[in-house]
């Protein structure tokens, strides 16, 4: 496993858990699939000069693209971009009908999930990594989690939401080391912003009043949330083990928290400290060596 990567994954957990302010900021002026679609398009049309201009930046010659990448690259775009698009909005709509703390402590399951399903497709989950998610559920617990889970419709589409992210991680997992990983993005971006209109259209209005409102954060979640989140995600978890990567992740709803604190002089609760805790010790303990026979195993991730 590259630290490299691990590195690019925890700025991701940073960048969407200080991000969360505007995400939440740009509801209050436009619904979420215009919000949604608005945001995935300006994140796409952000990515072009900078998939013209890095190449040449590094100074590196780009082999001209087989059939089969090119191929890859529409048909990975196309699953995180419909992942994305699903994830996102069922998130959205259920947290309508929940709490923040709910919903922040059940679409986290992901970190379960991921290395479940990743068990049928063959990837190799050792003793280390299931303690880690062990301990990262019990600190997203004391983090999240203030009040009697309860199950109701809100609780019930925020945990689809998790089961819809664990297949983006796998399905990026997948896709991320057969094509360059920030035209990927791009790829998604558009896929996902083409697919909201169609709901956007069916279910909500547009007005240009409300862009020119919710401008400044819908500009700060496409460019920075999605536009650099999503894709250095896209490049973070490429060789890497997406358990690994999942856990790396949910440090984003650490980072909301602590961003509260820092930015808005929000308090932090003896609990709320506990998890922050329990969460970095969860990815310290992921990122200790393996014994040599464990990373024979992992070699898959790291060649």
């Amino acid at each position: 496993m590259k630290m490299k990567n691990a590195v690019l994954l925890l700025l991701t957990s940073f960048i969407w858990g200080t991000a969360f302010v505007a995400q939440s900021l740009g509801m209050d002026y436009m619904g979420p699939f215009v919000f949604n679609g608005l945001r995935n398009i300006i994140a796409g049309v952000a990515l072009l000069p900078v998939i013209w201009l890095l190449p040449r930046i590094l100074k590196e010659e780009k082999k001209k693209a087989s059939e089969k990448s090119g191929k890859d690259l529409v048909l990975g775009g196309l699953l995180c971009g419909l992942c994305l698009f699903a994830g996102s909005s069922l998130q959205q709509v259920g947290i309508q009908y929940t709490t923040v703390g709910k919903a922040g402590f059940i679409v986290t399951f992901y970190i379960v999930l991921v290395p479940l399903f990743g068990i049928f497709l063959g990837k190799k989950m050792g003793w280390k990594i299931w303690m880690s998610v062990g301990i990262a559920l019990a600190g997203l617990y004391f983090l999240c989690l203030t009040e009697t889970l309860t199950i109701g419709f809100g609780e019930f589409l925020t945990f689809l939401s998790a089961v819809v992210f664990s297949f983006h991680i796998l399905v990026v997992d997948h896709f991320a080391p057969k094509v360059d990983g920030t035209k990927l993005a791009c790829v998604q971006f558009f896929f996902c912003g083409l697919i909201c209109v169609i709901p956007s259209v069916l279910f909500e209005s547009f007005q240009l009043s409300m862009l020119k409102e919710g401008l400044i954060p819908l500009l700060y979640a496409a460019i920075l949330s999605s536009g650099v989140g999503f894709t250095l995600q896209i490049v973070g978890q490429k060789d890497m083990n997406p358990a690994i990567a999942s856990l790396i992740l949910s440090l984003e709803a650490t980072f909301s928290v602590l961003a509260g604190w820092v930015i808005l002089g929000e308090r932090l609760t003896a609990r709320e400290k506990l998890g922050c805790l329990l969460m970095f010790g969860a990815i310290l303990l992921v990122q200790l060596p393996e014994p040599k026979k464990v990373l024979r195993q992992e070699e898959q991730y790291d060649s």
